[in-house]
């Protein structure tokens, strides 16, 4: 699960005992923040409004490029970047072929390059354009599991 600010990884993890547990489950493996992004406009830049500029002495508002969309971009794509590494470092660890990722919308053109590059590596990409960065373990196993990408958590009669 990526945005711009967050990114959580998970892994669906078998549980030990089936037939006293209900299972299998997701589990959160890591959450990795991006400092950059959690800077408000008004700390970031000196001027809290972009495009707009006075002349001196009063005069009149003139409108300028001060290239906050490149600078987003390049924060996102970083970002991207560092999850990638981060993913591929935990399937190998625990051995995972599968990878689903979730991510909002403004991260998905920096993740995606990112997820071909996995797939030459022999990776099974999965791609859910939806941001579930805020839903807890349960809903986003549920979510995924009403899509057919994992299988359903068993629950033990009561």
């Amino acid at each position: 699960m990526i945005n711009d600010e967050k990114a959580r990884l998970f892994t669906l993890k078998p549980v030990r005992f089936p037939e006293l547990e209900s299972g299998p489950r997701i589990v959160e493996l890591e959450d990795l923040i991006n400092p950059e992004a959690m800077v408000g406009d008004q700390e970031r830049y000196s001027d809290s409004k972009t495009g707009r500029g006075t002349a001196p002495r009063g005069g009149p508002v003139h409108g300028y490029d001060d290239r906050r969309d490149q600078h987003l971009d390049e924060v996102r794509r970083r970002f991207s970047a560092t999850v990638m590494r981060e993913t591929q470092k935990l399937a190998k660890a625990w051995h995972v072929r599968t990878i689903i990722v979730a991510t909002s919308a403004p991260m998905r053109q920096h993740v995606y390059p990112g997820l071909e590059k996995l797939s030459k590596h022999g990776y099974d990409i999965t791609k859910v354009a939806k941001n579930m960065i805020n839903l807890s373990p349960r809903k986003i196993h549920a979510y995924l599991a009403d899509m057919g990408l994992v299988p359903e958590q068993k629950r033990l009669a009561a």
